[in-house]
Parts: C-alpha cells; sequence; structure tokens
C-alpha cells in the first residue's frame, strides 16, 4: 500500500520547493516522462513512417485507454492540447443566435469566459452568470439556486465540473439531466477533474465535456481530450481544418487528422493512467483529501474567515480567503522567503489563496505553509 508521502521520490520536481500548485499544471511522474521522451525518440527515428503510417492506430490505443478511464466510447473521445482548446471548439461549433442565452456561474475561468464572451458578442447572444452562495453546502441547492437561472432563451449551459479559482466540485450530473430534458445544450469544463475525482461521462451525459490529462491525471503537458456526445458531433468542427476531411470523414478523422505536431504527450496518457493504477490512485486520492481538509480547517481556524465550502464540495484543492493584503506580494514573500509555490489572487475583491494536494505532498508541507502564513502576515 502506497501512502501519497511516499510518491516524492517518483516525481521531477525540484526538492528545494514547497509545490503546493499542482492545479496550475501538473507534475508528470518520472516513468511517465520517460515514456513521454521514448515516444519522442521513436518520432524522430522515423518521422514519415511514424506520422504517415503508424499515428492512426497509436493515437487509437491511447484514445481507448483514455475513453475506458472516464467511461466513454473511444469513438466519442478526441485527443486537444488543453481544456481551453476544447472550450474553444465547442463555443465556435454551436450555433448561436441573436438573444441566445449562456447560463453560467461567476466561478468560471477567466479565458473560457472570454471565450464565450467573444462568441456571444459575435451572434448576439447573452452571457448569464449566476451568482452561487457561499459557502456551498448542498448540491441540491446549488441546482435549485442555478436552474432559477434559465429562461426560454437559454441555448447552453456552461459550468465547471471543479471550478478553477474557488476549486469547488459542482454537481454536473443533476444539471445535465435537467438540460436534456429541457432541450439545453450542456457544457462542461473538466479542467481540474480528470485524475482529482471520478469523472463518468455515461453518468453525467453531458453533450459537451472536456478535460486535461496533464492536470491531475499527472501525463504530459499539452494533453487534453474532448468529448461530444454522438448526436451533436455532425457540426463540431476542430480549430484546424486539414486532411481529415476527405472523403468519407469521420468526426474522429476531422479533429485527429491535423497539420504536423508531436503527438507524445497524447501517447503517454496510458503510461499516466498505468502509473496511477499501480500506486492505487484512488487511495492517494482519499488521503490528499483528507491531508487538504485539515490544512484548509486549520488555515481558517487562523484566519477566523469562513470556509467556502463544505468538505464534500472539494476534493484534492482547496480555496482560502486570507485577510486583507496584496495577495500577489504574500505570494512573492512565501516564495521567494520560503521557497513555497502557489498561487493567491484577487477574486470577488476577496484575496484568495489556492492550495493543492498532490501524493507528492506532506502533511509537513502543510504544516510550512500554515507556520509561513502566520509569520508573513505577522510581519505585515
Amino acid at each position: 500500500m502506497t501512502h501519497p508521502n511516499n510518491l516524492k521520490s517518483h516525481f521531477l520536481l525540484d526538492p528545494e520547493i514547497v509545490f503546493l500548485n499542482h492545479g496550475s499544471f501538473g507534475a508528470c511522474p518520472k516513468p511517465v516522462f520517460a515514456a513521454y521522451q521514448a515516444w519522442q525518440l521513436e518520432l524522430e527515428r522515423q518521422p514519415v513512417a511514424f506520422l504517415g503510417r503508424r499515428i492512426d492506430g497509436l493515437l487509437s490505443e491511447a484514445r481507448t485507454a483514455l475513453a475506458a478511464y472516464v467511461n466513454s466510447d473511444p469513438d466519442d473521445v478526441v485527443f486537444v492540447a488543453n481544456a481551453t482548446a476544447g472550450v474553444n471548439t465547442i463555443a465556435k461549433a454551436i450555433p448561436l443566435h441573436a438573444g441566445d442565452e449562456i447560463l453560467t456561474t461567476d466561478h468560471e475561468y477567466g479565458a473560457c469566459m472570454t471565450t464565450w464572451g467573444r462568441v456571444a458578442a459575435q451572434a448576439g447572444a447573452v452571457i448569464v452568470e449566476r451568482k452561487v452562495t457561499l459557502p456551498l453546502l448542498s448540491d441540491e441547492a446549488f441546482v435549485e439556486e442555478f436552474w432559477a437561472g434559465v429562461t426560454p432563451k437559454t441555448r447552453v449551459v456552461y459550468l465547471s465540473h471543479i471550478t478553477s479559482p474557488t476549486a469547488l466540485t459542482f454537481p454536473v450530473t443533476e444539471i445535465c439531466r435537467r438540460a436534456r430534458a429541457a432541450g439545453i445544450i450542456s457544457v462542461i469544463d473538466g479542467a481540474h477533474a480528470p485524475g482529482q475525482i471520478g469523472v463518468d461521462l455515461r453518468a453525467i451525459e453531458p453533450d459537451f465535456y472536456t478535460g486535461n490529462c496533464h492536470k491531475w491525471m499527472c501525463a504530459p503537458k499539452g494533453s487534453g481530450f474532448l468529448y461530444v456526445r454522438r448526436d451533436q458531433q455532425d457540426y463540431v468542427h476542430p480549430l484546424i481544418i486539414s486532411w481529415g476531411y476527405r472523403d468519407g470523414d469521420t468526426f474522429i478523422s476531422r479533429h485527429q487528422v491535423q497539420p504536423t505536431r508531436d503527438p507524445a504527450a497524447f501517447l503517454t496518457v496510458p503510461a499516466a493512467i498505468q502509473f496511477q493504477r499501480e500506486h492505487e490512485w484512488d487511495l492517494v486520492r482519499q488521503q490528499c483529501h483528507a491531508v487538504a481538509v485539515d490544512l484548509r480547517n486549520a488555515i481558517n481556524a487562523w484566519s477566523g474567515l469562513q470556509p467556502l465550502c463544505s468538505d464534500d464540495h472539494f476534493a484534492q484543492m482547496f480555496t482560502v480567503e486570507v485577510p486583507p493584503c496584496d495577495p500577489v506580494a504574500v505570494k512573492d514573500r512565501l516564495y521567494d522567503d520560503y521557497k513555497i509555490e502557489l498561487p493567491m489572487f484577487n477574486w470577488q475583491g476577496k484575496p484568495c489563496l489556492r492550495t493543492s494536494i498532490q501524493g507528492y505532498n506532506t502533511v509537513h508541507d502543510g504544516e510550512f505553509l500554515l507556520n509561513a502564513l502566520r509569520e508573513v502576515f505577522a510581519k505585515a
């Protein structure tokens, strides 16, 4: 049985850094990174054979492993560079008209909201942001509050499975169920979900779901996926149109046959899945969540500020409000003086800190962070 505290030796992270920011770009284990480099070397040994004759079969094998991981049909999943690319593909594909409404929350990722904003402006559509009442304590209360924003003009519901700024887990399955019943298109941004929590696309049944493999699945950077429900695939086109549009084209060929690119990150996804399997990842996630709960509660006890949600509404990553400060300055102090790597930012006018607990983190990392916060704020 592998305790997450024993996994640090499997990662390439600088041992001098207290790395509490897995959520931004992930971190790749040594054996997975070795598999990544092996694919790159194999490509360079015979580029024409690799990209001209073998690549479709290799990508099919990788998609099959990924599809099993998220419980989907392999023919409904394609690789993309990241979840933002997936959201862009979706947003630019959905036919919007003047007056259509895109219902979302006030917790979404800024880059993707910029995408929706541009697409909506071009179509004359409207983005409706529903405020989420905090602390988030009940799935049922969230669903009712969010769904109260639906009107006859609602064309799309878009929300994160796990939010980026606040690390909240939203009950997307029930939202997708209601959307299907109402004839509304459901789009789920799963950037932080695969690997941090279980993702079962057959249970969620979204119209669209996009996620990252390079974050919590620990695959190499530049590996993500886009799921499109079978009855929506005909009108969904890749961001780059290429040779995949020849006679007999399919959803897979259109998205998979692309201009020259390095597919090594995609092909390494099965190795990342295998690494998690070998290290009993369900147990690792449970233990990381327990560490995260204790640390979050300790930070809230120190600050005296209210938590954003119950223990059940976050997984391995959490966000807490901190006392009034310049969050960028505090973040710099934590890094420069304590070698702690984590994001701090203003969210809705409040200074916040986001912490990720992955299998390479220890209880000591959290204690070190808490002591550093006490010292930094005592000197402020």
